[in-house]
């Protein structure tokens, strides 16, 4: 207990309880007045928060008798506080106890007391333990970030099936002094505490994870402003998981950043728009994180999530309008390519014979191998369901090996003995309408191919963590033009690559005749019939670029335009802040109004996070006095952070811009952990473990800096095991 020293005191601003006159104690009795007017600490003076009563540190520990209730049972007038402890604090028997607190505080530095031996025993095992316990929650560390199972078929080391954590901590043991004297203290029965149990497993998780939130909860609220990213997915469980991820500006570095958190997994039962708005504000309130603070909301485009009148999104508005919605770009990308192949049978039917080609190969291993016999290169892919973009994968491993996939197709044709394979290897292979053997099929094929590219490269540019609306709109805008250019010129420049493919594949270049489109023009008002045309024909080649390639185009332009109308109302909010040219070129009348609306948008109430007139005096400054070279946002505020209380409505405003997400690629990214930890063999994986677990795995950045000296002395603390022998 010397060595300890008395009990930490608590916060300066802890509201002590009152008595029934409302009398309490207070921090000013652990100052003592002396009479030259000097202030005196009390060192020796307790305070017990659960008993509310004050004690005498040295008495209680050196006075045999039970005289005084600060030595003994407590003392709790505060009437007379103040006059108890003058009386005590003077009285004989306190200065003995105080004399004999120093010279055993001072024996002990000196490490000159009567049990020196024992003493220098206890130090050991002190060490001992602690190097146990900072040897333990490194192989808890390490297993939690690869995403490891803990535990196998059995809890005793030594065995088979003891699992990953106590093979781990085997193999420590074949070179580690300390691994090694623990586990020999435990086997030969020496000490029965060995902090190797599935229980003290599950605690140092939790401690771990706890450590993570405290950090990320920390910056959260330095910053102030944040946004909340919601997604779901069933797990291995048949449970619906809900993922937290909260992005902020990260405020409390060197340089400012962008970053999104992962919070936590939550299990729900009710998927409407109503219940998960509801659990989003437990978890707010759990993580003591304001629901007033949140500026932005990103989802998928789930009509739970996104609903105008039911969703998550409007009754987050309904409480906080400043909160601003943003439906995932990635998503919105994925469903204008659903769009675009859903607009004509003949994209329905291209697909079609891409997943076919796959699925022929793939059923059978035979086939397999002869597909790796005759295509050395990229393998075929399936397509899936969700992830449009991914198609490109899927086209692409046809599109530059059509005439090595043909061959294969040819080769079991001719070769196999099973008719139902050659007819469906021969149709693959040779049908104009359901294979890859047409010229019509090839123009498809680099069309989809140089679609799906330019779409990748977007939807992977957007998912990025620190990716802001800046950025986003600059490459939406990119995408839009890329496409207007391809709608006008395109289709030729395609035709003519699909005819160096035709060629190397023996077909020939012309589009298959199908029966005759007859368009009648309209009789306008006033005009005779035999006025009118004939009926025009549209040649093979033409009936292709207008009622396929064209009506894609046509589509892939309209459906962007509509799923990224929110982004165009950012632009109108937000524009002259990211973008600096129009901010320094910006006429005062302009930029008075552009400063004027932001404050309407960011008031809510009597409230506003900015003042509009303040907001522009002090960009007129900014505009003029920002380095050579800034260009983003980013810069921006990395500009500001050093003077932010000369401008502190400028401050507010672009890291109110920044903290809006683009997209759910975090929440999504998070999915791949839960599959990781929550697998079929780990199905029963109790919830608070698999947040924990997968917070170690996704925040691992924060891991590697995380005090393990302070972790164990929370864990001894918490389990009140401080080795004192």
């Amino acid at each position: 207990m010397v060595v300890q020293d008395p009990a930490k005191r608590l916060p300066i601003d802890y509201n002590f309880p009152k008595d029934g006159v409302k009398r309490h104690f207070s921090h000013l009795h652990y100052t003592r007045q002396l009479g030259d007017g000097k202030k005196q600490d009390r060192r020796w003076l307790l305070y017990s928060k659960k008993l509310n009563k004050i004690f005498c540190f040295c008495c209680k520990l050196f006075n045999k008798s039970d005289s005084s209730q600060l030595a003994s049972v407590g003392f709790n007038d505060w009437r007379n506080v103040l006059k108890r402890l003058k009386e005590h604090e003077s009285g004989r028997e306190h200065i003995l106890c105080m004399k004999q607190w120093a010279e055993l505080d001072l024996r002990l530095q000196k490490n000159q007391t009567i049990d020196k031996y024992a003493q220098d025993e206890i130090n050991k095992e002190k060490i001992h333990w602690r190097q146990v316990l900072l040897r333990i929650i490194s192989v808890v560390k390490t297993l939690a970030k690869q995403n490891l199972a803990f535990r196998g078929s059995n809890e005793k080391i030594g065995e088979e099936g003891c699992g990953n954590f106590l093979s781990f901590i085997e193999m420590i043991a074949d070179f580690d002094p300390v691994m090694i004297e623990h586990l020999r203290r435990f086997k030969e029965r020496e000490s029965r505490t060995h902090y190797l149990s599935g229980r003290i497993q599950n605690e140092l998780i939790a401690l771990l994870g706890n450590e993570i939130k405290g950090m990320i909860i920390k910056k959260i609220q330095s910053a102030k402003f944040f946004s909340v990213i919601l997604d779901c997915t069933p797990d291995i469980s048949h449970h619906e998981q809900m993922t937290v991820v909260i992005r902020c500006v990260d405020v409390s570095t060197t340089s400012v950043k962008v970053e999104e958190f992962f919070l936590t997994f939550l299990k729900v039962d009710d998927t409407s728009g109503e219940g998960l708005f509801r659990d989003l504000q437990d978890v707010l309130v759990a993580f003591d994180l304001k629901i007033d603070d949140v500026r932005g909301q990103g989802y998928d485009n789930g009509s739970n999530m996104k609903g105008k009148h039911k969703g998550v999104q409007k009754r987050f508005l309904e409480i906080n309008p400043r909160a601003f919605y943003t439906p995932c770009s990635c998503h919105s990308l994925n469903l204008a390519l659903c769009d675009m192949a859903r607009t004509s049978s003949k994209g329905i039917s291209f697909f079609g014979i891409i997943q076919r080609t796959y699925n022929f190969f793939s059923a059978s291993n035979k086939r397999w191998k002869i597909f790796e016999d005759h295509v050395d290169g990229l393998t075929l892919k399936s397509l899936s369901n969700t992830r449009w973009e991914s198609h490109g994968e899927s086209v692409k491993a046809i599109r530059f090996q059509a005439p090595k996939i043909m061959n294969a197709l040819v080769y079991i044709a001719e070769n196999s003995v099973d008719p139902q394979e050659q007819s469906e290897a021969e149709c693959l292979a040779t049908s104009e309408t359901h294979g890859i053997g047409s010229f019509e099929f090839l123009v498809s094929l680099v069309i989809w191919y140089n679609l799906l590219s330019v779409v990748n490269i977007v939807s992977k540019s957007l998912q990025s963590e620190d990716m802001d609306i800046n950025v986003a709109i600059a490459q939406l805008k990119g995408l839009v033009s890329y496409l207007q250019k391809y709608r006008d010129s395109g289709f030729e420049k395609a035709k003519s690559e699909a005819k160096i493919l035709a060629e190397s594949m023996e077909i020939e270049a012309v589009f298959p005749k199908q029966g005759k489109r007859v368009i009648k023009r309209k009789i306008q008002h006033g005009e005779s019939s035999e006025n009118v045309e004939g009926s025009v024909t549209l040649s093979p080649e033409e009936k292709f670029r207008v009622d396929y390639f064209i009506q894609i185009m046509d589509q892939a332009l309209y459906s962007l335009g509509t799923r990224f109308e929110q982004f165009e109302k950012y632009e109108k909010i937000f524009g002259f802040l990211f973008d600096l040219k129009k901010l320094q070129s910006a006429s005062d009348d302009s930029l008075m109004v552009s400063c004027a609306n932001l404050e309407d948008s960011l008031t809510h109430g009597d409230h506003s996070d900015i003042v509009g007139s303040d907001l522009f005096a002090e960009l007129k400054i900014v505009r003029e006095a920002l380095p050579e070279g800034v260009k983003k946002p980013t810069e921006v505020l990395d500009f500001l952070q050093s003077v932010h209380d000369f401008y502190p409505n400028s401050w507010i405003a672009y890291r109110i811009l920044l903290t809006i997400p683009v997209s759910v690629a975090s929440a999504e990214r998070s999915f791949s952990k839960l599959k990781l930890i929550k697998s079929y063999l780990r199905s029963t994986i109790s919830q608070e473990r698999l947040s924990d677990l997968a917070i170690l795995s996704i925040e691992r950045e924060l891991l590697r800096n995380i005090d393990f000296e302070s972790l164990v002395n929370e864990f001894l603390e918490k389990k009140g095991r401080q080795i004192m022998f």
